[in-house]
């Protein structure tokens, strides 16, 4: 894996960049050691990294964005019926900042029934086949980078049980542009997501930062259109007993053009605890994290205390 290259003169990073589309890409192969260890490596040392996924087409990359076009051009009204029980789950607005969730977003149904509230009368089977398409991809892309990391920690065991007990949020998410008299714009505050793993994709337009290991922070460029940026998330890091630590992020408006990305969230089922494997805990790494489960925890980032902590997952659970 190459070490971080930054462009001269400037605050890009390069993450290192893995490719995901080996049709021979199977566990037990050389070809899935090799990038197992280029996972490994990578998540350790920046918390995430590139993928090449050349399973979600241009074609399909394409629909996905005019989609997201046409859904985000609806009513407000239209867009507040996308609801769930479940905190930032459903249809979100916030000053520059909007997005959509669909939950179970790799199953048929459940994206059909996303496309039911915005038009109750008959759906939107073509935006329905669209955005389930590319969960149904991007879930192949999760699993592949899990098992990897289970595998390279030696808890192979588990990987069924852990794949099992997880399901998946799709998001879609707007940004609109600074006003003229601004040079920039937050449109999402520093954090680390609270789920398993992340798949974000950038439409077109950049903004997404993450922060380094010395606190310094980078523009992400992708090398490709079809690749992703794979991170962790608080409860993987919590699962590994902090062997891999979560990647803080933000996104910063500056350009003059809507800004459209989509996120895939791998997430705890309710009702499950997370808790380290007895093979991630010895004397060089004590038990770092209390067990716990994932509402209680999503329930916490919502209170004064836990928005406000640096690190939530620490502030929750930590010994």
């Amino acid at each position: 894996m190459d070490s971080v290259s930054l462009h001269p003169l400037s605050d890009y990073i390069q993450l290192p960049v893995i490719d995901f589309s080996d049709q021979c890409l199977t566990p037990g192969t050389s070809k899935w050691d090799k990038v197992k260890t280029d996972v490994r490596k990578a998540l350790e040392d920046y918390g995430c990294f590139e993928a090449f996924f050349d399973k979600v087409s241009v074609e399909l990359d394409k629909s996905v964005f005019e989609a997201m076009e046409e859904l985000f051009d609806l009513p407000t009204q239209t867009k507040e019926r996308n609801v769930s029980s479940k905190p930032y789950h459903g249809y979100l607005s916030q000053d520059i900042y909007e997005s959509f969730g669909i939950d179970d977003a790799n199953l048929a149904e459940k994206v059909n029934e996303f496309t039911q509230q915005l038009w109750p009368d008959h759906g939107n089977k073509r935006i329905s086949e669209t955005m389930h398409g590319i969960s149904e991809k991007l879930a192949e892309l999760d699993v592949m980078v899990r098992r990897m990391i289970m595998e390279s920690f030696g808890i192979e065991k588990y990987i069924d049980e852990h794949l099992d007990s997880t399901n998946y949020l799709f998001r879609m998410m707007k940004y609109t542009p600074p006003r003229p008299h601004e040079e920039k714009k937050l449109g999402l505050p520093s954090h680390t997501d609270k789920n398993i793993m992340t798949i974000l994709h950038q439409y077109q337009v950049e903004g997404l930062e993450i922060q380094n290991k010395d606190k310094k922070w980078f523009k992400v460029k992708p090398s490709h259109q079809n690749s992703f940026i794979v991170m962790v998330g608080d409860s993987m890091c919590a699962f590994l007993n902090g062997r891999l630590a979560s990647t803080y992020h933000r996104v910063l408006v500056t350009a003059k053009k809507t800004r459209y990305s989509t996120a895939l969230f791998s997430t705890p089922k309710t009702g499950v605890i997370l808790d380290s494997p007895e093979e991630l805990i010895d004397e060089e790494h004590p038990r770092v994290f209390k067990p716990f489960e994932f509402n209680d925890y999503r329930d916490f980032y919502n209170t004064e205390a836990g928005f406000a902590a640096q690190s939530t997952l620490h502030a929750f659970c930590a010994l």
